[in-house]
């Protein structure tokens, strides 16, 4: 390491005032990634934090280990499960298994891992190829540092799609994501809706045969079979899926989405160290319980999802992945103590809103969340404007 550092100070010349000037934004990008910024506050007015926007992504990124772990072996078993039931499986995946010898034994731990992995990496190495080449590009246009925000974006899209995203949808979906929901507002701090949810929109709505459907969540290309989340809102479909499989996570569904015990550890992870909000997961928790009572209160006899108790929307879709991952993006949320409860209430109340009203769309996470990014600012706006006319009525008397 002390030889990659003298080299690296070595080549710093070069960067800075040499003929790669005007790409020292790739080298600082680099530099920092690997140590840490050699620029340090020595006096003046300034507050020191040992918290740096490095470590809030890097904490951000340990958090969701818990999650993508969830994700290789759920993705794994649920197409070993479908193999050894007599699914056909031509991928490449598939083939590579079979190539190596590692099997589809849906017991075997490794089996699983070694499976739901040659779909999670391979996503997640183009993300991270293509939204990293548009990061860069606009920190050379603009001359500035190239932020970390996008280690955990990068890591976010894989995990919010189905593992059979095609990959070229995938490449567009992230430029679509990094360029338009983002860099346009002005690059990181400046964006007013999530990338990772505004690449999922994206796809949605351009490609819906490829992302969404009874044929997309599970990793076997002849196998059809719903979400549990798809099977409450369809009367015709028996419900097959316990609610112990949907905590933990051994269900159909987007690669990261579906293990709400997963979700919970990395809510314990981001709480402790004080880089999520738990008042905003907690408002949300809170709005999706009281939307989902007036429901089950109101009921329907044609309609199945006015019955689907808190408990199950807990645990079904992305509700978990997005309260605690999404709906918490220090950007896009609010950021005053009464608006981030208002924030995550809304997203709560909405979501519920979408899976029981909307017929054509069971899940509702996404456009909540998306939905309340875009009022964040104004609610905000209102918070701060009550509480300076509170003090200066306080003032007055």
């Amino acid at each position: 390491m002390k030889l990659l550092r003298k080299f690296l100070n070595k080549q710093e010349k070069h960067f800075i005032e040499g003929k790669l000037k005007a790409w020292f934004p790739l080298w600082e990008a680099i530099d920092t990634f690997l140590y840490s910024t050699g620029s340090r506050t020595l006096k003046g007015p300034h507050i020191r934090d040992a918290l740096d926007f490095k470590r809030l992504m890097i904490t951000v990124v340990v958090a969701l280990a818990p999650t993508v772990l969830m994700a290789l072996y759920n993705t794994g078993l649920q197409a070993n499960l479908a193999i050894v039931s007599g699914a056909e499986a031509t991928s490449w995946q598939a083939n590579l298994i079979r190539t190596v010898g590692i099997g589809f034994n849906p017991n075997n731990i490794l089996a699983c891992l070694a499976h739901g992995a040659l779909y999670f990496f391979p996503l997640y190495i183009i993300t991270m190829l293509v939204g990293g080449f548009w990061e860069v590009l606009f920190a050379i246009v603009r001359k500035h540092e190239v932020a970390e925000g996008f280690l955990v974006t990068g890591l976010l899209i894989p995990l919010i799609l189905p593992p059979t995203v095609p990959y070229w949808q995938l490449a567009l979906g992230t430029t679509f994501g990094i360029v338009i929901g983002k860099e346009v507002f002005g690059g990181v701090g400046m964006n007013i809706l999530n990338p990772a949810l505004t690449t999922r929109a994206f796809l949605y709505f351009a490609y819906p045969a490829q992302e969404s459907g009874d044929k997309i969540w599970v990793a076997v290309d002849s196998l059809s079979q719903p979400t549990a989340l798809a099977q409450y809102a369809d009367p015709l479909i028996e419900m097959t899926t316990s609610w112990k499989d949907a905590f933990l996570g051994l269900i159909p569904g987007s690669l990261g989405e579906t293990s709400t015990l997963a979700c919970l550890i990395g809510a314990f992870i981001l709480i402790i160290t004080k880089v999520g909000s738990w008042r905003i997961m907690l408002s949300t928790l809170l709005g999706m319980v009281g939307m989902s009572l007036v429901f089950n209160l109101i009921g329907s006899d044609t309609n199945p999802m006015f019955a689907v108790t808190p408990q199950w929307h807990l645990v079904l879709g992305g509700f978990a992945f997005g309260a605690v991952y999404m709906a918490t993006d220090p950007v896009s949320a609010a950021y005053t103590q009464t608006g981030k409860w208002i924030y995550g209430a809304m997203i709560g109340i909405l979501v519920i809103l979408v899976r029981v009203v909307n017929p054509a769309f069971p899940e509702g996470m996404m456009l909540a969340i998306l939905f309340m990014n875009v009022f964040s600012p104004i609610i905000d706006k209102i918070v701060v404007n009550a509480n300076v006319k509170r003090r200066l009525a306080r003032d007055v008397q």
